[in-house]
Order: structure tokens, then sequence, then C-alpha cells
């Protein structure tokens, strides 16, 4: 599991940063791309990855503010371009597919796929599989604007196949059987209790991701106990002032939010262009002094999610 921010700028492209979009690349679990907004010239930024737009099998967009969705029917349609054939879910706020449709409409757009539309929900899960789940909330912003939660479920443990072939147990049906912690019984009358060659659960990763928003309880909820949580930072710790006016956070804000949710680590994005060199440093700078784990993100940083165990050892 995977984040490669494609666009970290706010509200207009700028040379060094781009605007809104985030790339969950859950390529060893699910052989998929998540794209989570998609601003003006998202599919330029794709390019210079390794991203296969065809693996783009669901996109959430936060909210229709021109700097998440602008990009979306280009993508959508270079994807047919491109060899993509399987359906596109896009998840987002009412009116996300009164937009697209209307772009594809309008512009004789014709695709290989068909779309699928989920509006959101804060009732229940927005998707659910044996793997994943997520949900959204609202947040504050003044046009709905919304946050992801993306819970991975727990891993069983894996069969430790070393210690069978240590008591010469020859590999085959019955190690399925000693995986579901099943006793089986051998050739020779022994007893083996599966649950004795099964290790333990590895705990599932948890990823939240914000769109643009005032501090709100929602923004905690989502977050508690995630493993990354990606906030926007528009304004630095002096202007909360500008920040509440506008409907964004500042660095503090997201770090209270980040420390408030337990979270593993914060990272930040979403950063004005007015922002340059030392002046980013110090928006992390002013994180950390809330919640050390910070980091502001630039324009494709590649930032894996472990397991907490995996980053203990």
């Amino acid at each position: 599991m995977e984040l490669e921010f494609l666009g970290t700028g706010a509200g207009v492209p700028a040379k060094h940063r781009n605007v809104s979009s985030i790339a969950l690349k859950l390529l060893d679990e699910r052989n998929e791309v998540w794209l989570f907004d998609c601003g003006e010239g998202t599919q330029m930024q794709i390019l210079r990855t390794n991203i296969r737009p065809r693996k783009i099998e669901k996109i959430f967009i936060t909210h229709l503010h021109g700097d998440h969705i602008f990009g979306l029917p280009g993508l959508i349609s270079s994807r047919s371009f491109q060899g993509g054939e399987t359906p596109l879910e896009i998840y987002g706020p009412k009116g996300t597919e009164a937009f697209v449709r209307n772009a594809l409409t309008i512009s004789q757009t014709k695709l290989g796929y068909p779309l699928v539309f989920i509006d959101l929900s804060e009732d229940q899960a927005i998707f659910e599989d044996a793997h994943f789940s997520v949900y959204a909330k609202k947040l504050s912003h003044g046009i709905d604007s919304y946050g992801y939660r993306i819970v991975e479920h727990d891993h069983k443990g894996e069969l430790q196949v070393d210690k069978l072939k240590e008591l010469n147990i020859p590999a085959g049906p019955i190690y399925g059987k000693l995986k579901k912690g099943e006793t089986v019984q051998l050739d020779n009358g022994q007893l083996i209790n599966g649950r004795d060659f099964v290790g333990p659960d590895k705990k599932g990763r948890i990823v939240t991701i914000l769109g643009d928003t005032r501090k709100t309880t929602n923004s905690v909820i989502l977050a508690k106990n995630a493993d990354v949580l990606v906030h926007e930072s528009t304004f630095n710790k002096n202007e909360a002032r500008m920040a509440h006016n506008y409907f964004h956070s500042t660095t503090h804000q997201a770090a209270e939010v980040a420390k408030e949710a337990n979270v593993q680590r914060l990272l930040l994005t979403h950063i004005s262009a007015r922002y340059l060199g030392k002046a980013t440093q110090e928006l992390e700078q002013e994180a950390q002094e809330i919640f050390p784990n910070t980091k502001v993100m630039k324009d494709f940083e590649v930032v894996d999610v472990p397991f907490q165990e995996e980053e203990k050892s």
C-alpha cells in the first residue's frame, strides 16, 4: 500500500505544485489504484509516474471546487483510449455525476467502459468487500466537502510452513486445513492442531484522506487511530482568522486533529503557492510543534504505508 501525491497545491496550478490529486496504490493488495480528487492536469502528472490509467478502478471526489475536479473528464476519456475496459466507479457529493456526464455529452466523448456513480452516505460504508471498507463524513468547507477513511480488514495469520517441514509434515491439502486452524490426523496417527502452526493475525491499515475543511469533529472521527492522515494546510499558524473565513485549516489545526485522533503520521497537502522553499519548511516545523511526525508533501512523493508491526521491526 502506497500513497503517491500527484498534486499538492491549492487553488491554481503552479510551477512547483499541481492542484489536488492523490493515488492510493493497492497493487499488491488488489492490483488496483484508487484516486482521490482529480484536479486540472492530473493525467499529465500521471504520465510522469508508473501509474497506468486502466489500473484506476475507483475515484473518490472530496468536493466540487475546480482544483479538485477539473481534470476528471480528461482522465476518464484517456482511460478509454489507453485500454481501460473495466467499469470505473466514481464516488462524490451530489453534482459529481452531472458535471461528468455534461462534460462528456457536450464534447461527444465515447467511452469503452461504463461509469458507475455512487452518492456519498454518512450512515454506512460507501464501499465494502472482503478486504476493505471505505467511510465518508461531511467536513466544513462552505460547499459539501467530505473526508474518507479507508480501512483494510485484518489479515489472517500466515501458515508457518518451515515449522511443518521440520516435523516432516508433507505439503498438500493438509496445509489448507491447518491454515484454517483445524486439527488433522496424520497417517501415523499423530494429531496436529493447526492453531499451533498459524502466526498471529496482522492488523489492517487505516488511511484517512480529508477534503478541504476547517477544523471539525468529523475530521477527528475519520482519522481515529489511522496509520496515515492526509490533511490540508492552506494557511500558517498565524492565519487562523483567514483560514476560518475561507473554510480552510492552519498547520496547527491540522496537527491538533492528528494528535486528538492518535494517528501514526500526518501528511500535509493543499499548500498555497505563496509558500516556497524556506516558507514550506516553516509550515512543516509549525505542525511539528504539536505533532512531531509531520511532513509537508511535494508532487510525486511516494509514501509507503507499512503494517505497524513492520514499522517497529
